[in-house]
């Protein structure tokens, strides 16, 4: 996070307006009448809040405020942008310091002073529930406990006493009329540490954006009222955009459907993703955290919520992180609905959402699909926050995506983030059966509802390529896969030569590479297949195909063996209805091709879609023509072959028939 010191020159000081409003209170309720009058008739008077005449008494100092707290009390600090760093630096300051006091406190900026070697200073055992850059040195050092534990919980924990809280420090907006403040960039657990604490103290800041939605506090319900002036903490997101982040980004985007409805983080990936957004309509949003990137997509009137479900058209979130601009569009917009964690995550609400999908970041990911999202090459890091109410609520969600993503390797560049099984100190924050999508630089791989076979074979596929044989050989070495699985491809997923065509009768198909995951998906098809078709494909008399056959179909090497298939339905649940490939034979450069097509998808153009999407991948890689031995009786093949070119040649010999066709 980086803080914008710059001086406020449009603003009066927070506690010269404090004052001014005090004494208006004041006089408003010297002058209300004891009593109703008596004359029969209405007051005409307005009605006032008798808590607003102790208001000028509220304010004071962040020294006289924080000199309420004593010893063995537990002290919640607010969040993130919210930090009320002028009260943790009092507290920090008291002398005598109050013993045995615990700061308990979600993402911070600043809640810990550090030396000029990054060491922790605190004077105060701290909680925390996320460990961000302000709490890692307090954590090593065993100044701070870290509680993995959803942060959606934390609410309920503190309301039943389990998470005790005698004293918050918050920071709000100024009052308005009625004696309102809003809890501005930061709802979340706020609401729940005000109603439990004994003593609440609140920085009361003129830069802070009045948010709306269920975010505002009376001021009767705060005890001291501390003027602060400084800019509102900004968070920067760092720059990223290198070819990894790029490609993880660009695959989030491909799986991300018109009308769905998001939940983006704080992730690098996620974040970079909404960039390749910019050709969707209708999307929404329904998130924990909100930044900056959501800004290009509203302004281009991408970001309407037209399709959501709950609080259609409103942008659902709890806290914000961002920049000056982003906190100038919310003050006051009636867009946007900051909600309570615990709402926001509510499990009815995220699972009836229209098309919610959910991003988050990884460290590591096993073969199975185990994640570990809190620590970090053995250190305690990050948090648990809300991903798993958000993954499980998108995958119930009508059509929602809950996505898992990560760079394949560590910051060497050689170490494999994914691992035969989480290394010892990598806790499982998210269990294998609730994950569906993981994705890295090199693909997507879709795991739910799949066995531990399907699994380690789609988690290697998108492995770093350096990774590959060994993951491969750890999985057949514990029993995850056969011993005749074979590595060919070491290539990255081509997404962009994905390619979404409509057939005759205007069913949708998408054409995309074959991959090795593929396989039980093609024996379904071959399945499907009248014997005539499977003996005009494979020149004999199958009943079944085993594991090598399929491989030979799907685990292809992509530079001389390329496969590509026909699929229908979701991507979660593709159902594969065509299948082609060629093998390029070096010593002419010409490809021998061949295709199964379902019986209910033919006549349709699907065959002629195939030949047409093969040539034009193998004239760009510069193969010379095609060449395929059809029976002589399979009269539909030799026609297709006709009519996809003039300079086809085709020889007569006996039983079959060679054809040639030139690019």
């Amino acid at each position: 996070m980086a803080m914008d010191n710059s001086p406020s020159n449009d603003k009066s000081s927070a506690a010269g307006l404090l004052s001014r409003l005090a004494q208006a209170w004041q006089q408003r309720f010297s002058a209300a009448p004891a009593s109703s009058n008596t004359s029969g008739g209405e007051d005409s008077s307005p009605a006032v809040d008798p808590r607003l005449a102790a208001c000028a008494e509220k304010i004071c100092s962040a020294q006289v405020a924080v000199s309420q707290i004593k010893a063995g009390d537990h002290v919640f600090v607010g969040t993130a942008c919210a930090t009320p760093r002028s009260l943790v630096a009092a507290l920090e300051a008291l002398s005598p310091a109050p013993q045995d006091v615990e700061l308990l406190h979600f993402l911070t900026d600043r809640a810990i002073p550090l030396d000029p070697q990054g060491q922790a200073l605190s004077r105060y055992r701290h909680r925390c529930f996320f460990i961000g850059q302000d709490m890692r040195a307090a954590v090593k050092q065993g100044l701070a406990d870290y509680v993995p534990i959803s942060i959606a919980r934390v609410p309920q924990q503190i309301a039943i006493g389990r998470i005790p809280i005698d004293v918050a420090l918050i920071q709000v907006s100024m009052p308005d009329e009625f004696g309102y403040v809003s809890l501005g960039v930061s709802v979340d657990i706020t609401p729940a540490a005000v109603a439990k604490a004994r003593v609440v103290i609140a920085e009361v800041n003129p830069h802070m954006p009045r948010t709306l939605g269920d975010s505002t506090l009376h001021v009767g319900e705060i005890d001291h009222l501390v003027p602060v002036d400084t800019p509102v903490i900004e968070y920067l997101h760092p720059a990223q955009q290198t070819e990894v982040v790029e490609k993880i980004a660009r695959y989030i985007s491909s799986i991300i459907d018109d009308g769905s409805t998001l939940q983006i983080g704080l992730g690098r990936f996620s974040n970079e993703a909404l960039k390749y957004l910019s050709d969707r309509q209708d999307l929404g949003i329904h998130s924990d955290v909100i930044t900056d990137a959501i800004i290009p997509l509203l302004e281009r009137g991408i970001l309407n919520g037209k399709r959501k479900t709950n609080q259609r058209g409103k942008i659902v979130t709890s806290f914000a992180m961002g920049s000056r601009r982003l906190y100038d569009l919310l003050d006051r917009n009636p867009l946007f609905s900051f909600q309570p964690i615990e709402a926001v995550c509510d499990a009815w609400t995220l699972g009836s959402q229209h098309k919610l999908v959910s991003v988050t970041q990884a460290f590591a990911v096993d073969l199975t699909g185990q994640v570990c999202v809190d620590q970090f090459q053995g250190d305690l890091y990050s948090g648990v926050a809300a991903q798993a109410e958000f993954l499980q609520g998108a995958s119930r969600s009508q059509g929602g995506k809950a996505i898992i993503c990560l760079a394949s390797t560590e910051e060497d560049g050689h170490s494999s983030r994914i691992r035969p099984a989480l290394l010892a100190g990598e806790g499982v924050a998210i269990p294998r059966s609730d994950v569906h999508y993981v994705i890295t630089e090199y693909g997507i791989a879709y795991l739910f509802g799949k066995s531990i076979r399907e699994r380690a074979v789609a988690m290697i596929q998108i492995a770093h390529p350096d990774a590959r044989q060994t993951l491969l050989e750890q999985a057949q070495t514990m029993g995850y896969v056969p011993a005749d699985q074979t590595l060919r491809n070491l290539q990255a997923y081509a997404v962009e030569e994905e390619r979404h065509l409509q057939l005759k009768d205007h069913r949708p198909v998408l054409l995309r590479p074959a991959m090795p995951s593929d396989g039980d998906a093609i024996r379904d098809l071959f399945h499907q297949l009248p014997e005539r078709d499977v003996y005009t494909r494979f020149f004999r008399r199958l009943r079944g195909l085993s594991s090598r056959d399929v491989q030979r179909l799907c685990n292809l090497n992509s530079e001389t063996e390329v496969g590509l298939v026909a699929c229908v339905g979701s991507r979660e649940n593709p159902q594969i209805v065509a299948h082609a490939m060629y093998m390029v034979d070096p010593s002419t450069n010409l490809a021998e091709t061949a295709f199964m097509v379902h019986p209910q998808w033919q006549g349709q153009g699907l065959g002629g879609l195939l030949q047409q999407r093969m040539s034009e991948h193998a004239k760009a890689r510069g193969v010379r023509g095609f060449v395929a031995e059809v029976l002589s009786n399979n009269e539909h093949m030799i026609k297709l072959a006709r009519g996809a070119a003039d300079n086809v040649q085709i020889e007569n010999m006996g039983s079959s028939v060679k054809i040639t066709r030139l690019l």
